[in-house]
């Protein structure tokens, strides 16, 4: 191994080791909070929400679905914005503000107040999710982007299990200031995400180059290595991509200096400019909007979240119609999330390691669809509720894993940064149109077998699983197709609209090199 190759590992394990250390636990914060904030609506139902709000018939899940209507419309524009704003303070202020709407749900009495509060709790969190994945993007090469999204996604699983935990020790202070305990779930839920987002907008930087906690040194190698993972080799007499300079390093090998675009006669240009230069463009957008794998993913990812809210939101509401009632109900909620939270983080390393994202959750998800016809079968012959309990445990460890591949498909075959932003902020916005769904999946009339509610998920999941198939023969077909040299034109048409004016955006993904992973 030569100085220079030492001097990179060391570098890259130093620099990985401080992201890691000051990005991901504030993150895992925040969505932990997200989740629980989310969810504990589920655990506030069956501590006496739903009889305190005079609730009837289906407005509980009325109320549940309307969240998703602000929370859609907001995906993308905060997405648009999050660059202009900067990551650490937008985000931050996004779980503040929620924070606020969560504590203000403790002061519902009524179905319309309950529905005026989840329109502004939706409001509040959609740009959350999507600003997460795009800020971890630009921090993270490719291929080292779905580890840190699913030790942050692995919280949402903890979330289920702390949820319960919470939720089972806060009913205790039932008539505690003359409040019923559901109302003190929302209280002191809501000022824990306050400060949660207050220590995030401390720690969290707006980028490498303005990590307090990086050296100079190590925020320049940062940058370095981030633009190279991106860069793609520039094509022999058609347009180029920037030649770094090189320069002297104090252990004696070379680094790049930045950036420098080099004029290739009629357009100056490069593959991928930094971060801080690409100018706002509606083509870019629109880039985005027609992706044939931003709707492919997204609709997969819209079957997934049918499972994931649906178990999230009517799981204390299962495990009380098997029986339990009360603080047994509340701690029955927990062991089902463990194995998710472990199974999560061992396929994010695999999936890094061996560059695939779409073939695990092909390996994942038919241990779901299993799991799901287990438990329609459980539900309609089993006689004991130690057997339908068991069948909870099935959903969490397949749907849960397959979250962060599918999350990290955009961010690694999307590249320019508005492109990015738009094609990860839509894809979550057409995956939610799915928390619509959740929400009537399980209806009380359903109790205590949920035999449609059990059909609807695996129906949804062996969609998720189709799809995705199709976005992994997708990826393969046009992978053999810019190895063949088919997709050249691209360079063509690109230079067109450089010279005519009509985008400085870099060419990004259209570039014949670009590979996408599977």
């Amino acid at each position: 191994m030569s100085k220079q190759d030492e001097y990179d590992r060391i570098m890259t394990r130093r620099i990985l080791w401080k992201l890691d250390s000051h990005i991901l636990p504030p993150l895992a914060l925040l969505w932990l909070a997200n989740f629980i904030d989310r969810s504990n609506v589920g655990n506030a139902k069956i501590a006496g929400l739903d009889r305190d709000a005079h609730l009837h018939g289906n407005q509980f899940n009325t109320a549940l679905a309307v969240f998703y209507v602000t929370y859609l419309i907001v995906e993308v524009p905060s997405n648009i914005v999050l660059k202009k704003l900067k990551p650490n303070r937008w985000i931050p202020f996004l779980v503040f503000v929620w924070g606020i709407v969560t504590t203000l749900t403790a002061l519902v009495h009524n179905f319309g107040g309950l529905v005026a509060i989840r329109l502004c709790l939706g409001f509040c969190e959609g740009g959350l999710l999507p600003g997460m994945i795009l800020y971890l993007s630009t921090i993270y090469k490719r291929h080292e982007l779905q580890l840190r999204v699913g030790i942050f996604y692995a919280s949402a699983s903890l979330s289920g299990a702390f949820g319960g935990l919470l939720a089972t020790a806060i009913i205790k202070m039932d008539g505690v200031g003359g409040l019923a305990g559901w109302r003190w779930i929302f209280i002191l839920e809501g000022l824990a995400t306050i400060v949660a987002s207050l220590i995030s907008a401390w720690v969290l930087p707006a980028d490498v180059s303005t990590a307090k906690f990086l050296s100079a040194e190590e925020r320049a190698f940062a940058i370095r290595r981030f633009q190279a993972d991106l860069a793609t080799p520039s094509e022999p007499g058609s347009l180029q991509t920037s030649t770094p300079r090189k320069s002297s390093s104090p252990e004696g090998g070379e680094k790049d200096s930045e950036h420098q675009v080099e004029d290739t006669g009629s357009v100056a240009v490069q593959h991928i400019l930094p971060e801080n230069e690409e100018k706002f463009e509606w083509g870019e957008v629109m880039r985005g909007l027609t992706d044939i794998q931003t709707w492919l993913t997204g609709v997969a990812y819209c079957g997934l979240v049918v499972s994931l809210y649906s178990y999230s939101l009517f799981l204390p509401t299962i495990v009380t119609g098997l029986g339990y009632k009360g603080g047994a109900a509340q701690l029955h909620t927990v062991p089902p999330y463990v194995p998710a939270v472990v199974l999560t983080v061992i396929v994010a390393i695999l999936s890094d390691r061996l560059k695939w994202r779409g073939p695990f959750i092909l390996i994942c998800l038919p241990l779901t669809i299993i799991g799901n016809f287990v438990r329609y079968i459980i539900a309609i012959t089993a006689q004991t509720n130690g057997t339908r309990y068991i069948a909870v445990f099935f959903m969490a460890a397949g749907v849960y894993p397959s979250g962060p591949c599918i999350l990290s498909i955009l961010p690694n075959n999307s590249s320019g940064h508005y492109k990015k932003a738009t094609t990860t902020a839509l894809q979550l916005a057409i995956a939610n149109t799915g928390g619509f769904i959740a929400t009537f999946a399980y209806t009380q009339d359903q109790a205590p077998k949920y035999i449609r509610g059990h059909s609807i998920v695996l129906a949804f999941t062996v969609l998720s699983w189709s799809l995705i198939g199709l976005n992994v023969i997708y990826c393969l077909w046009e992978n053999k197709a810019r190895r063949e040299g088919r997709r050249q034109g691209n360079l063509e048409g690109y230079k067109r609209l450089w010279d005519s004016g009509k985008t400085r955006a870099p060419i990004g993904d259209r570039h014949p090199e670009f590979m996408y992973t599977l």
